[in-house]
């Protein structure tokens, strides 16, 4: 098999807590990235019971001739259960996608395969985790070798031993506008509206050993921007870019509420991998949100 280029995921916890302030007192960033911060460990916690399902599109465009995948098939669809974990023994939560159906054809007998597996302890064993991602990536399109095509992965970045790994800024917009793709068709789609105000909150990884890695364990840094309501530090919208290898991976994220669940969850995802001679783009639905098992 050709050789491929990729981005590999590090570890993904939460824990901050926020502090109060007097009513009616504009926030300062550093108290909303803290509350914010907060909100998202809660959001963990809650998120860790609850299995939902997802209808994932991939679509890949050969824009060389200079490829060794003519023979590809341009676009495919994935259904799979998707699930927070915390790894056992450690105190970390990782994302499981499991895929049962590809273009309409089961691949495995769906059985609520991660319910049995986790049980009512919402956790797994490190190998547990490492081969439902190792088999689930291997239905990804295209010769990029990735995954970070999960909806939470941006939300690492708020955690507190990784905020001071980033400069964080306020800027003035409050709406998404996806300017900075290259693939401006697909990322400037409206992926969230909502009527509370909201602040936007740029990032950008400011450190050497980066949070996202090569395979072969070389720096990716992180880019991108967090819609947030500052009087609850929810989370509305994440945006995430990450360069290098030749590779420019964007993958956004909204958030709704879902009634039954009583908390906000991810509805959609929309990512692109760009290089030369390959563009993938991808759109992902959630529904189906379901309690984990007891």
């Amino acid at each position: 098999m050709p050789a491929r280029s990729g981005i590999v995921i590090a570890s993904l916890v939460i824990a901050f807590w926020a502090d109060a302030r007097p009513s009616g007192q504009a926030p300062a960033v550093k108290d909303v990235l803290k509350s914010s911060a907060a909100y998202v460990e809660r959001f963990q916690q809650q998120l860790s019971q609850i299995v939902a399902e997802e209808t994932y599109t991939q679509l890949v465009v050969q824009t060389s001739r200079l490829t060794d995948t003519l023979l590809m098939p341009p676009s495919r669809t994935l259904r799979s259960d998707l699930i927070l974990v915390r790894a056992a023994g450690e105190d970390r939560f990782v994302e499981l996608r499991d895929v049962f159906e590809v273009d309409g054809k089961p691949v495995r007998d769906r059985q609520a395969r991660l319910e049995r597996l986790l049980g009512a302890n919402s956790t797994a064993a490190g190998s547990q985790i490492a081969a439902i991602i190792q088999e689930s990536a291997r239905y990804n399109l295209g010769t990029i070798r990735r995954n970070v095509n999960t909806p939470l992965l941006a939300l690492m970045f708020l955690q507190d031993n990784h905020q001071d790994r980033f400069a964080f800024k306020h800027v003035t917009r409050d709406t998404p506008v996806f300017k900075e793709s290259r693939d401006r068709e697909f990322n400037e789609a409206p992926v969230f509206r909502v009527a509370t105000e909201m602040w936007t909150i740029e990032y950008q990884e400011r450190r050497n050993a980066t949070v996202i890695r090569t395979p072969s364990g070389g720096n990716l840094p992180a880019r991108g921007r967090f819609w947030i309501d500052p009087s609850t530090g929810a989370v509305l919208i994440s945006e995430m870019i990450v360069e290098g290898g030749g590779v420019i991976a964007t993958v956004t994220v909204s958030y709704q509420s879902e009634p039954l669940m009583g908390f906000l969850v991810p509805t959609e995802m929309r990512e692109s991998y760009l290089r030369y001679g390959e563009r993938i783009t991808g759109h992902a639905v959630y529904g189906k949100f379901r309690l984990l098992k007891q």
